[in-house]
Order: C-alpha cells, then structure tokens, then sequence
C-alpha cells in the first residue's frame, strides 16, 4: 500500500507540474501565474477540489502520441469564495499553450454539466492559443460542446469568464457567451483573428494589444466589462463580484450584513444639482452615497460612461444601479450606452436582482452617426429590457428627463413600480429654450417675448408635477431623503409577483 500511495503522490506531482519548471518559469517571467496559482488565489485557502488530474489527449496524429501531460492543459474543480460554492476551469498555458483538444473540452463540459445540475456560478480563467491544430475537427467539435452548454447555462447560472492571457479563434466565443468577461492589462488580448491573418488578408499592420488588447475591449468593442492591472487584482475583484450575485436564477440575492442604517440621510444631496440647468454634476456621487457604505462595483465603467451601470447593496441585499452621468455627453442616450444598459438589466431580471435608476437624460444623442449606427434599434433595446423587466423597479429622477428617454428610463408607463422625483426634476418632451422655439418660431425676432415665452414654459413644465399630477411619479421626495425611500420601496417590492403571458421566447431587436 505504501508503494501505490507514493505513486499516487508521484503522479499528483507531476500534474501539478503542468508543462514542467521552464514552462511555469517562462510563465512568470511573463507576470502571469499558472493555472493552479490562479485557482489558489480565486478560492477560499483549501477549499479547491479538483477533477480530472490524470485525463490525457487521445491524439496520435504529428507525433502527438508521444507528448502525454496529465490534465490536458486545463485545470478543472469546484471550491467556495467566501463559503459559497462556485466552479471553475483555468487553462493551463504551460501545457501545448493551452490549447483545446477533444479530451480537453469534455473536462470543461463536463465541469460545466456540473455547475448546471448544481445550480451553482461557473467561472472560466482563460490562457490559451486556441483549438490544437493537431486533432483537426475533433478539437473544433469540443467547442461546439463548450458553446451549447453556455447557451443551456445562460440566464440559470452566472457565468464569468476573465481573460488572463491570448484568447484566440473559437476560444473567444465562449466567454462571448457568459455573462462578464474580464481582462488583464497588458497580458491578455482577444481576437477571431490574429495580427498575421489580418496582415494577410486586410494587408493592414496592427498588434496584438492595437487588435484584442484590454484598452481596445474595455473602451471601443464593449466585449470586455472591466479591465485590471495584474493576475492577483483580476482574481480578487471576481471574489468581489461574487459576492454580489445570487448562485442562480431561482436563489434570493445574497444578503450581508451592514451597519449602515437603512434610514441614514445625507444633507448634502441637497446641494448636488447645480443651479444652472446645464451644468453637469457627478452622478456617481448620489449613487455611492445611497448604497451600503459606499460599496459600488462597477460594469463597463470605460464604455460609454454617459451610463452608470453595476452593483450596491441595499439593507445588505444586492441591488442593480443603472444612472445616467451628466459629466459625459449631458447624460444623453446614445446606441452605446443604450446597448450597454439594456444587457446589463436583462443580467438582473435574469436573476432576480432589483433594479435601482437614476434619471437624468436630455434625450437620444442626436446626428447622422447615431442614425446610421442603428440608435433607433439600440435604444429600443434598452425599452425593451425595462419593459420585460419583472424584478423590482425603482426609479429616481433627479433633473432632465426629456422626451422618449423619459419614457425608456423605467418610467411609470413600461411598468416601473415606484417612481420618485427630486424637487430639481424637469420631465417635458424637450427643454424650454427648444420647445419655445418650435411652439412660437413666428416670434423668434422678439428676443423679450421669447425670453417670457421661455420662462412660462419653464414655470410650467420644468418640475416634477404635472407628472405627478397624472400619477406618472409616486411621489417628489427630498434628494437627502433618497437612500431612506429607496430602502423602503424595495422592501415593500420583496414579494412582487407578476404573471406574463405564455411565449417560448421574446425576440428583443438585437
């Protein structure tokens, strides 16, 4: 027995090597950690358990029958972050650049059948050069594996995937499919294609950071939701982020405890809105003195910043937070910021997380470029994500709600449960200075009339109650008071139930 127990720790040693020292040497020097270093750092201190150590690649083709390494290049398990279950799949660059092989993808199918039957958050840590080239199809039918379960998993589990090295080809479109993607500065990129085939193909000369790199998915393609500065920051912040979500679709949100005291006021919202209507101030102030102790993890925050979109807390509960900034574009709607809200209110309504809005828009970002882009279909997105909605819906409008993005921003009219208004809010069909000049254009030589015209306009519509008048807005509150009735609308929204009509899916205009 002895003998069989040393061997057992003989080969657990050597798949634990991965590709060897020089490998995980070259890894390092690269500021990567391997795949199990990853592990360690993402789980509670012990709690890993592993499958799968020993599984090998069946390939015999190109002399791939003589080059066997335990694992296959993945690393495959279950622990816990901060006691709750979560799994996890970290491929292993230090074992044939952690491509994927048949044998390969049945260890993360089968991780991924596991995380479904459990019902318990799956993430993926990703470092690999894409399919073997070796296995030819086989490889390629692997992912197809992979894809059909993200899809099955979608909207049952939360699935995230965090980019820690080359991401390329088929490997991309599976953490495409989850429901964050996350990637390290500098290390990482994600591309179908590489800098070599562009070049050929495009005959343009770009790199692989100007092609896939963080800063390129973080602020122009929207692929990525948040970027960080090295292994050990990305691996944390996912601990973080756990934290804020259920383990799936029919669990509550998780609930912490807090000392910061439901009914808490804060006198200086008071002042926050300026006095010159177009003056910008920081929305993310209101947000982060609303939530518990100023705890906001943020989505996209690089990506269309005219939106606020991610998590708080509330009473210890995790709440989702979707505010227009004022800072960036006057907090205007454009085909950005509208695709970047509508999926992030579909990610909540998926899992039952309330949904907390802010509201200060001027409208659709006007132009030929917004036109042509699609804003009509992107912003419709957006309504229609609100609208499919069935979590509890709070909303608060703080200055400028105009015109239909007054409607799109979970208003009374697509089914927000409790709407409340700042004293500071204007909710018209456009500002004054346009409307006058639309309403009395025969008058637009007489600067004094015009000037009346404009304040009368203002006196009648650039405050809160002639919506709350028609009971488009529960009630005016006072901008100290907001965390109080926020707290309580979501508490009494807990038991909301509503009944839909029967349908084997919507067709959201993608």
């Amino acid at each position: 027995m002895k003998e069989i127990l040393a061997e057992l720790e003989s080969r657990r040693e050597t798949a634990r090597l991965g590709g060897g020292q020089r490998r995980i040497d070259a890894q390092h020097s690269k500021g990567k950690l391997t795949a199990r270093e990853r592990i360690e750092i993402l789980l509670d201190e012990g709690s890993f358990e592993e499958f799968d150590m020993f599984k090998q690649h069946r390939c015999t083709d190109f002399g791939m029958d003589e080059q066997h390494i335990p694992g296959d290049g993945v690393v495959t398990g279950w622990g816990t972050v901060n006691g709750r279950t979560v799994y996890v799949f970290s491929k292993d660059f230090t074992v044939f650049g952690g491509s994927l092989s048949e044998t390969h993808a049945e260890k993360i199918t089968k991780l991924q059948d596991m995380a479904l039957r459990n019902r318990a958050p799956i993430i993926g840590l990703f470092d690999a050069g894409g399919a073997r080239i070796q296995e030819g199809v086989a490889a390629l039918g692997g992912y197809g594996e992979v894809f059909a379960r993200n899809v099955q998993a979608s909207g049952v589990i939360p699935q995230i995937s965090l980019i820690m090295g080359p991401c390329a080809g088929g490997d991309v479109y599976s953490p495409a499919m989850t429901d964050f993607i996350f990637m390290v500065r500098d290390t990482s990129y994600m591309f179908v294609t590489g800098p070599d085939v562009v070049k050929t193909v495009t005959n343009e000369t770009v790199t692989a950071e100007q092609l896939g790199g963080a800063s390129i998915h973080t602020t122009k393609s929207s692929i990525a939701d948040g970027a960080f500065d090295n292994d050990v920051e990305a691996l944390l912040e996912m601990r973080r982020l756990i934290d804020f979500l259920p383990m799936n679709n029919m669990a509550d949100v998780p609930e912490i405890e807090t000392h910061d005291e439901a009914d808490r006021i804060d006198m200086s919202l008071d002042s926050l809105i300026p006095d010159n209507p177009n003056k910008p101030y920081d929305m993310k102030e209101l947000v982060l003195k609303t939530v518990d102790e100023g705890d906001f993890y943020e989505i996209q925050p690089s990506f269309a910043a005219n939106i606020i979109t991610g998590f708080g807390r509330i009473e210890g509960r995790t709440v989702g937070i979707i505010a227009n900034q004022p800072m960036v574009l006057a907090g205007v709607l454009d085909s950005d910021a509208s695709r970047k809200a509508a999926r992030f209110v579909r990610f909540c309504d998926c899992f039952s997380i309330p949904i907390v809005t802010f509201v200060d828009v001027p409208g659709f970002l006007p132009g030929t470029a917004q036109e042509y882009g699609g804003l009509i279909k992107h912003g419709a997105k957006l309504l229609f994500a609100y609208s499919e909605a069935t979590v509890p819906k709070v909303t608060v409008i703080t200055r400028k709600a105009y015109g239909g993005a007054y409607d799109v921003m979970s208003s009374k009219h697509i089914r927000g449960d409790i709407n409340y208004a700042w004293p500071t809010a204007e909710i018209a069909v456009m500002g004054a200075k346009g409307a006058v000049e639309i309403l009395y254009r025969s008058e637009l030589s007489d600067k004094e009339k015009i000037a009346k015209r404009t304040k009368d306009y203002e006196d009648r519509f650039a405050n809160p109650f002639v919506a709350a008048e028609r009971g488009y807005i529960d009630d005016v509150i006072r901008p100290h008071s907001t965390r109080r009735r926020v707290s309580k609308a979501l508490a009494l929204l807990r038991s909301k139930q509503v009944e839909t009509p029967w349908k084997k899916h919507d067709n959201i205009p993608l």
